[in-house]
């Protein structure tokens, strides 16, 4: 039986189910059974949309009573690629080094396992006032439409909604106590399609080439800069990942060319005013197009206060480092919990997932372990 005071054999335990999403491999088995050994009362989800997988969810609460501080992370995982190329078996949660090796290990199982060991540690000296839950969802890497945002709106009917929540993500940069994300980037999409008609290149006049107005559309997109960034936010930024033809053959003019690109934008604008934005820079160019717009969050903050600065003092008590208070990165699942109670991130250190050869460092596993105990202490002690 795993002690559930070593992050290590719990994080190893997580990185042997290879929970690729929206396969659960397991891995809330692993959780659910640490969990309800500490006590608390579990609840097993599974949301579902058409069209989509099932995923699988936990909800677990120690305690009834306020304050109520939640620990929000996802066991799935993106798939490992290529597993020749890795030092170990990428599901074998090998320690090598120092380092327990493998998919998940840092993105973000043992960050799970560090709030699982903490929990249990300070539990095994004192029983807090207030409540602790666990919000773990298998669909994070995922489409993220059957996991955190149903399992929210699933404990805001039952009137379960904590005081305020701590994300596990994989927050610093290079070493432990580097960082804290205080918020995060909206994120937008756009498929731009220009219709052309398909001809012989000897005979351009004969064809509608739809590339050459693709590419002025484009420019009139990123002529100009999005905003100067805010107060917490660095710029926003358009960025084009694709454009595409689907023409093999030189001697042809394709009948249609289609972009994407991606907006990561901070508080200077919302969804809405993005797209208002964009389809009036596009209007001005005169070219018959269809744009589709698709958003997986908004931008939001959780301001300086209480919160972050509690967490804050702990890290630097605890690391040495006083953290950034920063909105780098991706996207999360902060980007739902943000509607229901204020929210903060801190992991481990990031420089290794998603990669071949992820890994966490055991020292650093130890040190988030404590870094969890006295956050979680101090919380339920002041609020």
């Amino acid at each position: 039986m795993i002690e559930l005071t070593d992050p290590v054999a719990l994080t190893q335990a997580l990185v042997r189910c290879p929970s690729i999403t929206p396969d659960d491999a397991g891995a809330l088995d692993v959780v659910e059974s640490a969990l309800a050994r500490l006590g608390f009362r579990c609840h097993r989800l599974t949301f579902e949309e058409a069209g989509t997988a099932p995923i699988a969810n936990l909800y677990a609460r120690l305690g009834s009573a306020p304050p109520h501080i939640a620990f929000a992370g996802h066991t799935d995982v993106v798939p490992p690629g290529d597993i020749t190329a890795w030092r170990a078996e990428p599901f074998a949660a090998a320690l090598l080094d120092g380092h327990v090796h493998g998919r998940g290990a840092v993105d973000m199982k043992g960050a799970i396992a560090c709030f699982i060991a903490a929990t249990a540690r300070l539990f095994a000296e004192r029983c807090p006032a207030g409540s602790i839950s666990c919000v773990i969802t298998g669909d994070e890497e995922g489409a993220a439409v059957n996991g955190t945002q149903k399992l929210l709106g699933w404990m805001q009917e039952r009137g379960e909604v904590p005081d305020a929540c701590l994300v596990g993500e994989p927050t610093n940069p290079e070493r432990l106590g580097d960082m804290i994300k205080i918020g995060r980037r909206g994120s937008l999409t756009g498929h731009l399609t220009v219709q052309g008609r398909q001809g012989h290149v000897a005979y351009p006049e004969r064809a509608d080439n739809p590339i050459p107005r693709l590419l002025r559309m484009l420019e009139a997109l990123t002529r100009e800069p999005l905003d100067a960034g805010s107060d917490h936010f660095q710029p926003s930024r358009l960025v084009i990942t694709t454009i595409d033809v689907g023409n093999p053959a030189s001697n042809v003019i394709p009948a249609v060319a289609r972009a994407t690109f991606n907006i990561r934008f901070n508080d200077c604008h919302t969804p809405a005013s993005l797209e208002a934005r964009l389809r009036e820079q596009l209007s001005r160019v005169d070219v018959r197009h269809d744009l589709a717009i698709s958003t997986s969050g908004d931008s939001f903050v959780t301001s300086p206060g209480p919160l972050t600065a509690l967490l804050a003092a702990v890290i630097q008590d605890e690391t040495g480092r006083m953290p950034e208070l920063s909105t780098s990165g991706g996207t999360s699942d902060a980007r739902f919990i943000k509607d229901f109670c204020p929210v903060v991130e801190f992991g481990l250190v990031g420089q290794s997932m998603h990669q071949v050869d992820e890994r966490v460092a055991v020292a650093d596993l130890e040190a988030l372990t404590r870094v969890y105990r006295t956050f979680l202490e101090r919380y339920l002690a002041a609020a």
